[in-house]
């Protein structure tokens, strides 16, 4: 069961590599097209701007190897800005579309509190998702984002509080979102990869 990390020019590719191989997981990085097709789960990691990033994305042909990924009902996993680009549009810097995995948009935090929201904040599981199961009542992740998600109440698996309650994961079938970096949330988002791992 191998998990292929999309490298499409921007992303922490390392450390979601070493939280995995950590785990006992078997997993690559790539920007070959073919080999990721032959990847049992996807990671979709990122840093960075919206708009730089779905561009190379679509240049790599990145766009029709996760929609085909998800109708074959493949593991699909966003990260951070990666999570951001599954959804159907976001407003940083210009209005721009997504890969419209997931539906819902991007838009700009506003709340007087320091943007880039950066730091540990509550996970807040709203509904039972496969992602969540075996975490402790009380568990922290860590954030670096200046854009939140909006989208239905009934894809959201977890918000939590910053300035204003924030939609910060989301799933639909076998596509799951995070706008947090699991890799960077000590044994919680350990817990969290192992999961998406059992999937």
């Amino acid at each position: 069961m191998a998990i292929g990390i999309i490298d499409y020019g921007m992303g922490n590719l390392k450390s979601v590599s070493n939280a995995i191989q950590f785990l006992g997981g078997e997993c690559f990085i790539s920007d070959d097209y073919d080999a990721l097709c032959q990847a049992d789960q996807l990671i979709l990691p990122g840093v960075g701007a919206f708009k730089d990033a779905i561009e190379l994305i679509r240049e790599k042909k990145f766009d029709t190897l996760l929609k085909e990924a998800q109708e074959e009902g493949k593991p699909i996993l966003g990260i951070c800005l990666g999570m951001q680009l599954m959804f159907d549009s976001s407003d940083e810097f210009g209005h721009h579309q997504g890969l419209g995995l997931l539906p819902g948009k991007i838009v700009k935090l506003d709340v007087p509190l320091k943007i880039p929201h950066m730091g540990w904040n509550r996970l807040d599981i709203q509904k039972q998702a496969p992602l969540f199961d075996n975490l402790p009542e009380e568990a922290y992740v860590y954030f670096v984002h200046s854009y939140y998600l909006e989208t239905h109440a009934d894809i959201v698996s977890a918000t939590t509080y910053y300035g204003k309650e924030i939609q910060i994961a989301a799933q639909q079938g076998n596509t799951y979102a995070l706008q947090f970096h699991p890799e960077k949330s000590g044994s919680v988002g350990l817990q969290i990869l192992k999961n998406f791992m059992s999937l």
